[in-house]
């Protein structure tokens, strides 16, 4: 396997995608498949995913393909799902309920252990049996409990000094949804959810789109 330095970040990307489809596939009992065979699925091209997983050292056998359960599993490793990864929120607000409440059914090994947020009004509701405490004793309990992944949905003024105190608390990674960009060591891993640029980003898809109103009609498109 290749370090982890020289893989591409686009091939890390591409990996939850696989993931994805190949637990659909089990779901639906199928054994194996190929390259062509995933690549009509997914939308990339049957010589990118070969290019993809080989980083890894190839799963496949000419052939006969991919074993889809031991693929699954295998990707599951290379990305760390063998693994769980305790996590706190801090911001309560309705993004944070709203990423609570689903990794409380999100079958991976993602457990909230801790919610915080400044708020008066909400700091001793319970989210999911999780207490909501006040964003002051968030060092303390930092120091208390091993915490792998910090998520902040507070505002952006408060996201830095967040991000210091998981950092402090030997936090390994944060997932950022504040609309801002944080400055951390390089050894803790940061992935941004920045939803206003994903959603200009949309805007700038649809307002170049090649297709006129006819085409849209003559597709079959309302």
């Amino acid at each position: 396997m290749k370090e982890k330095s020289r893989i591409s970040p686009a091939v890390i990307k591409r990996l939850p995608i696989y993931h994805r489809y190949l637990e659909e596939l089990m779901a639906d009992n199928v054994e194996r498949i190929s390259s062509n065979e995933l690549s009509s699925m997914i939308g990339f091209t049957a010589s990118q995913i070969r290019q993809d997983l080989n980083n890894f050292g190839g799963f496949g056998q000419q052939g006969y393909g991919y074993n889809i359960k031991a693929l699954y599993n295998e990707i599951g490793k290379i990305m760390g799902l063998d693994s769980e990864y305790s996590m706190v929120i801090v911001g309560i607000g309705n993004l944070g309920q709203a990423i609570a409440n689903h990794t409380k059914y999100y079958k991976s090994g993602f457990p909230i252990i801790g919610i915080f947020d400044i708020n008066p009004r909400l700091i001793g509701m319970k989210i999911n049996d999780i207490e909501v405490q006040d964003a002051e004793e968030l060092t303390s309990f930092l120091e208390e409990h091993k915490v792998d992944i910090g998520i902040i949905t507070a505002d952006k003024t408060a996201a830095q000094d967040i991000a210091d105190k998981f950092i402090a608390g030997h936090v390994k990674g944060i997932w950022n949804f504040a609309p801002c960009d944080l400055k951390v060591p390089e050894y803790v891993s940061v992935e941004n959810v920045h939803v206003t640029e994903t959603l200009n980003e949309l805007a700038y898809h649809i307002s170049h789109n090649d297709y006129g109103e006819k085409d849209v009609r003559e597709a079959g498109i309302r």
